[in-house]
Formats: structure tokens, C-alpha cells, sequence
């Protein structure tokens, strides 16, 4: 009796434990994390470092560049294409880093009394960095790089002959990122005159959204995603 009552008890443990009511300790599963920068989908597959992202303007945007904050007097352009290199892109929370390789302008126009029409509107000084940030508002940054502060050039034919106008930000050129269009919208980005004719006025203000932001290194050049 006494044989038959340990292997009964022996036989009742061992079910316990295969049912689970004798429980075992059990390390847990590796932790998901999420990169700053994904493609597919908020949450999706992070964007490698190297990889290249690119922007033409919004659909139906343009980008200004006025002499005042208030004012639409200045030159407006219909065509622009903003162009970066990933440089790290950690897991969130946290701020992804990049170098803003491109900014182009086109089809470009200007209602400045005198000025007949625009030659070029051009960026110096580049690559600059480029900051992504995945806290409140989704902020952007840009700063100068090695070659020097961030610069715009206009060159303008007028009533007096050809205008030369070139600007420079001082301080970081910042924007906003936007999951719901793939965007990033700068608004009003102070630039003060540092050197052409005395025709040109002394400050421009730079706005303009562009999206969606791709990465076009991926096959179909997925939309990107802060996280």
C-alpha cells in the first residue's frame, strides 16, 4: 500500500506540472523595439543607416522665400526636391541623425518691383546635418556642416541688371515632421542678408512642406514613418 500511494503521488505531481499548476520560472522574451525612422508603417521596419531619402515638394504647395515674415513679396518657386543620407537611426525614444545632401529649386518666379525673373535660387554650404526627432511635434533640424552656416543664393535679372542675393541662417533651421503625409513643413526660417547688391532686400524668409519623404534606397521607395 505504501508503494502504491507514492506512485500515486509521483504520477499526481508530475500531471501537475505538465498542466501547468506547479508553476516554473521562465526567462522572458527579448524586448521589440522600434526604431526612430521605419518604413511600412509606424512601428515597421527600421530605416537602415546609409540608406537615401528624398522629397519633392507636397502636391499642391510651393515654396516661398519672402522678404518679411508677413509679406508675399518675394520669390516663389512651383518645383523643389529635398534629397538626405540616413547617418544613424537609433530605437525610440530617441533622435535619428542624417546629412541633408540636396535642396533644389525650379520654376521659380518673383513679384519684386523691378525684378523681371529668377535665374536660379540655389543652397550653399552643403551637406548639413539633419536631426529627427521623435518627441512632441516630431521636430527637425538642420544645421550648417563643415563647409559653413546654411545659404541661399537668388539670382535675379531686373530693371538694373543681373542681382545677385545671398542669405544665411545663423542658427538651426527647424521644422516639423507629420506621419499623416509623410511630411516636413518649415515655416518662416529667418535668413539675413550677407553679401550682394544693395538692391536685395536685407532678410528672407524661407517656407515650404515637402512630402511624401521616401526611402529610396528600399525597393518602391517606401514612405518613412517617425516613431
Amino acid at each position: 500500500m505504501r508503494v502504491h500511494r507514492h506512485l500515486a503521488v509521483a504520477v499526481t505531481f508530475a500531471a501537475a506540472l505538465s498542466l501547468g499548476a506547479v508553476p516554473a520560472s521562465a526567462s522572458p522574451g527579448p524586448a521589440v523595439t522600434t526604431s526612430v525612422l521605419t518604413t511600412g508603417s509606424a512601428g515597421g521596419t527600421a530605416v537602415a543607416a546609409g540608406d537615401a531619402l528624398a522629397a519633392p515638394l507636397a502636391a499642391n504647395t510651393r515654396a516661398t522665400f519672402y522678404s518679411t515674415a508677413t509679406s508675399a513679396t518675394g520669390v516663389t518657386c512651383t518645383v523643389s526636391q529635398l534629397s538626405a543620407k540616413v547617418l544613424s537611426n537609433p530605437a525610440a525614444p530617441g533622435t535619428a541623425t542624417g546629412s541633408l545632401t540636396g535642396l533644389t529649386f525650379g520654376s521659380c518666379t518673383s513679384n519684386v518691383t523691378g525684378v523681371t525673373s529668377v535665374r536660379s535660387l540655389t543652397v550653399g554650404n552643403l551637406p548639413y546635418g539633419v536631426a529627427v526627432d521623435d518627441g512632441a511635434g516630431l521636430p527637425v533640424t538642420l544645421t550648417g556642416g563643415t563647409a559653413g552656416p546654411i545659404q541661399a543664393t537668388a539670382v535675379l535679372n531686373s530693371w538694373f541688371g543681373t542681382l545677385t542675393c545671398t542669405y544665411q541662417l545663423s542658427g538651426a533651421f527647424t521644422g516639423n515632421a507629420d506621419n499623416a503625409a509623410h511630411s516636413l513643413a518649415f515655416r518662416n526660417e529667418h535668413f539675413a542678408k550677407s553679401g550682394g547688391s544693395a538692391l536685395c532686400p536685407a532678410d528672407g524668409y524661407f517656407s515650404a512642406t515637402y512630402g511624401p519623404v521616401t526611402d529610396t534606397t528600399q525597393p518602391g521607395g517606401p514612405a518613412v514613418y517617425v516613431n
